[in-house]
């Protein structure tokens, strides 16, 4: 479907925040910042200055792109997720992206953050998937699985991310096994608390960076490629072994691997974990991996209520 008119989509997370420019389908911009929002959050419940200085210099990057492809203020959505919704100073936060943007930033519930992720995967398959879909968005604070067909039938978020869970049980490098153990205890509680079944999932599609980043070491790619790695189907078997690797190797070794973000490397074990926990449980053969995810549903949401 074409679409008339720029829009600027912004996806704030734990770790990551993302900007999305382009005049649907195209995409024109496509940035990525490693800012870690929610550095120690889950210990002190709130946003640390360091972090929100980091969030505030990528902002300002964004506005002068924004404002470079000339998108109005009215085609613009910044969208903040897990840590914007639980620090106790997300005012703070909320205040410095007004400022910056001249936009409303908004601290979507965790149910909108699901309907966003599943628009924003399954539009981008280029094969129809078997339905029922379990979606699986793993971000830095928290984790949601969305099951539907072609729009979400159920949906929840859980309170577990790479870099929450990271921060909670993995303090060794490499983490022993109790530390590994006990991170696997909390996801379990969590999934076993989760009103979404992976089990009914026909399919099982993972999209942000954790599954992105995962699916670029498992194919050896030289360096970090979107469009190699966009719509991979990979064995679960693999996904499990390649869990269970790097788990084993220390941040500097994981940092060496081609294709390994250093932002993601020292976090990426406890995101390896949840995909490994939600993955057992659903029986699938194998996961598809989806570049596109809640900032492609944001900015789709943009034309949907500007048209």
């Amino acid at each position: 479907m074409r679409v008339t008119g720029r829009v600027a989509a912004i996806d704030c997370g734990t770790n990551t925040i993302k900007l999305l420019v382009g005049d649907l389908p195209d995409v024109e911009v496509r940035e990525v910042r490693m800012v870690r929002l929610g550095q120690d959050l889950d210990r002190t419940g709130r946003l640390a200055d360091a972090a929100l200085e980091r969030a505030f210099a990528a902002i300002d990057e964004y506005a002068d792109i924004i404002r470079a492809h000339e998108v109005p203020p009215e085609r613009v959505r910044f969208v903040a997720t897990s840590a914007s919704r639980d620090a106790s100073n997300a005012d703070v936060f909320v205040a410095g992206v007004r400022d910056r943007l001249g936009v409303e930033p908004e601290v979507v519930s965790g149910a909108e953050e699901a309907a966003l992720s599943f628009d924003g995967a399954v539009r981008n398959l280029r094969t129809p998937p078997d339905p029922p879909v379990l979606v699986v968005d793993i971000g830095g604070g928290s984790t949601e699985l969305i099951l539907g067909e072609q729009v979400p039938e159920a949906a929840h978020s859980m309170d577990m991310g790479s870099v929450r869970l990271h921060e909670r049980h993995l303090h060794s490098d490499p983490p022993t096994p109790a530390e590994v153990a006990a991170c696997v205890a909390d996801i379990d509680a969590h999934l076993d608390a989760c009103p979404v079944d992976p089990a009914a999932a026909a399919t099982v599609v993972g999209v942000a960076g954790t599954v992105t980043q995962l699916g670029a070491v498992l194919v050896g790619l030289p360096s970090y490629d979107r469009a190699a790695v966009d719509q991979l189907v990979v064995p679960a078997s693999d996904v499990f072994a390649l869990g269970e690797r790097l788990l084993a190797m220390t941040v500097a070794e994981r940092r060496d691997l081609p294709a390994m973000h250093p932002g993601r490397a020292d976090v990426i074990g406890a995101g390896a974990l949840i995909l490994d926990r939600v993955l057992r449980r659903s029986g699938a053969a194998g996961l598809v991996v989806s570049e596109a995810d809640i900032l492609d549903g944001v900015a789709w949401s943009i034309v949907g209520r500007t048209t």
